[in-house]
């Protein structure tokens, strides 16, 4: 037996605002998804963004506590080019979301930038910087 990677999932504190926010950087969750304790969306590849809420997680490990002193879990989303990734950034932070590290050229050869979702998780935005293969 061989365990498959499936999906990953994120504790959340308020559902309708994760929701909006994985919506805004193109992930589909169903019609209502904003006000149900769990929330799938499918991505490409068969993968799944599983969100939860706090309450959700309690009911079954009642001892669960939010981290603290920052997250441990972050989300890297490649862009179609470095031009996106300023635009999806400013749009970002346009709707209110913290934008945590402006675009940048990265020493590695990517535009580079990081939001957070609304429970602080880093998002990563990048993109090549020169054509790829």
């Amino acid at each position: 037996m061989t365990p498959r990677f499936d999906a990953i999932g994120l504790v959340v504190s308020d559902m309708a605002a994760s929701v909006a926010f994985y919506r805004r950087l193109g992930f589909t969750f169903p019609q209502g998804s904003e006000s149900d304790p769990h929330a799938e969306a499918e991505l490409p590849g068969g993968l799944r963004l599983l969100l939860d809420t706090e309450e959700t997680v309690r009911s079954f490990h009642a001892d669960w506590r939010p981290p603290t002193g920052g997250s441990r879990a972050g989300l890297a989303l490649r862009c179609a080019d470095p031009g996106e990734v300023d635009t999806v950034y400013e749009e970002l932070v346009a709707a209110g979301c913290h934008g945590e590290l402006k675009p940048w050229d990265a020493f590695w050869g990517q535009r580079y930038a990081t939001v957070h979702d609304p429970d602080g998780n880093g998002v990563d935005l990048f993109a090549p910087l020169g054509p790829t293969e």
